[in-house]
């Protein structure tokens, strides 16, 4: 199964929603579309900030000053790891709430270089994206050129 995929039935698993059905002739980002992506959008925040919490709590949890340097040196690479995810996942939650505003400001669903329409498959496989397929591919390639 490819990875999108299976990250797209992740993150619609998480909100507890199915996917998205348009109807011939809907209205895109009508008001049935925002209401399910402000669900999927709100519910992955709310997961991952519970995640954050339980990081938290379990690096309270498991403080032990060892006196054996490895067993420090291994718990330091445990605490180091989790909080690299812990600090990927707030800057996720940072943008899942920068989504939502634009939700709100009726600005979700179009791609901020070009305007046109990003899609509903796209946005249920990556809610927070903000340029459509074809700017990103773009975006990617001069990223590419600029690196090597």
């Amino acid at each position: 199964m490819p990875e999108s995929k299976k990250k797209t039935i992740g993150i619609l698993a998480i909100a507890g929603v199915e996917p998205y059905q348009e109807k011939p002739g809907e209205e895109y980002m009508s008001p049935e579309q925002v209401e399910h992506f402000t669900k999927i959008l709100t519910a992955w925040r709310d997961q991952l900030r519970a995640e954050v919490d339980r990081t938290v709590h379990h690096m309270q949890d498991e403080a032990a000053n060892f006196p054996d340097p490895v067993d420090r040196a291994s718990q330091e690479e445990e605490f180091s790891l989790e909080l690299r995810n812990r600090d990927r996942e707030r800057r996720l939650i940072k943008k899942i709430e920068k989504t939502l505003d634009k939700i709100k400001e009726d600005d979700f669903g179009f791609c901020e270089s070009c305007g046109v329409e990003i899609g509903v498959r796209r946005l249920e496989a990556r809610p927070t994206a903000d340029l459509c397929i074809d700017c990103k591919t773009l975006a990617e390639i001069k990223e590419k050129q600029m690196q090597g």
